[in-house]
């Protein structure tokens, strides 16, 4: 199976669940993508790697019932699920496709704004896809995407705290492809660095790059139900790679390090870094 055969079929494996079990971490990070991007009332929206909405739906607010928001995702599954979504509450400026986002299929010109949180960072040829982002909008348009802080040392989409979980002994059961650098120097290396990521925008013909890096609280009512969602999004690379004595092991020390962090109001919550990136076409 290819490298995106697999990245879809693992979201099409997690679509009934994704970003609805138990931990709130995608929706807001989605709302606040929208927030800083701000799409103009009336204006047209392409969402990259769309999920089950958090970014899509907060869009089409932003936008109004005169604007348009399409979101592509490359699992038939998200889409089906998001299509539900859209469908329960009503909204009509909403179009759901599957397509795979390296290969967009619009005409030149067509948005406003294209937004893509934690989704870029799974293009293999990122700068090819931004260069055609760029081509997809309008004068005065404008690219937002989020992504991960990356650090060297930390395994990709955890939050710090995890830096004395993930440890060597835990690593050493991993192939040497899916080790932190390994995943950095393979995909995010772009990311990493301020100044690489706008030399790179620069040169897919971005200009008037910003960068933000903030807290996302993570909230969970308990170690088991993190772990629960930690299998629907990036740390399944981990999981994925792990002998299963090794999975146990984790998943016992991340539980028990979870509800050790649990507040008087019975919830855990963890901060999250992530990179809010904004760049005008």
């Amino acid at each position: 199976m290819n490298y995106k055969a697999g990245v879809a079929e693992t979201f099409n494996r997690v679509a009934a669940t994704y970003d609805r079990s138990g931990v709130e971490f995608f929706t807001p990070m989605g709302r606040r993508l929208v927030e800083l991007v701000a799409p103009p009332t009336g204006g047209r929206v392409l969402d990259i790697g769309c999920g089950r909405g958090a970014c899509l739906f907060p869009a089409a607010d932003s936008v109004g019932p005169n604007g348009e928001v399409v979101g592509i995702d490359i699992a038939p599954r998200m889409v089906h699920e998001a299509r539900k979504e859209a469908n329960r509450i009503e909204l009509n400026n909403v179009e759901l496709l599957v397509m795979d986002a390296e290969s967009p299929q619009f005409a030149p010109a067509t948005f406003d704004v294209i937004t893509g949180s934690f989704s870029l960072i799974f293009l293999p040829d990122s700068f090819g896809a931004l260069t055609k982002f760029r081509r997809l909008l309008a004068p005065g348009g404008r690219l937002g995407f989020t992504s991960p802080v990356f650090n060297h040392d930390d395994f990709p989409f955890l939050p710090p705290i995890f830096a004395e979980i993930i440890t060597d002994e835990i690593l050493r059961h991993v192939p040497d492809e899916w080790h932190p650098h390994r995943l950095i120097e393979r995909y995010y290396g772009w990311l990493v660095d301020h100044d690489k990521l706008v030399s790179t925008l620069a040169a897919t013909g971005f200009s008037n790059v910003t960068s933000y890096d903030e807290p996302v609280p993570m909230v969970t009512k308990s170690g088991h139900d993190w772990v629960s969602w930690s299998y629907t999004q990036g740390m399944r690379l981990l999981w994925n790679n792990l002998p299963a004595e090794q999975q146990r092991r984790l998943r016992t020390s991340i539980i028990e390090k979870l509800d050790s962090r649990r507040s008087a109001d019975g919830l855990i919550t963890l901060d999250m870094p992530v990179r809010y990136v904004i760049a005008d076409a």
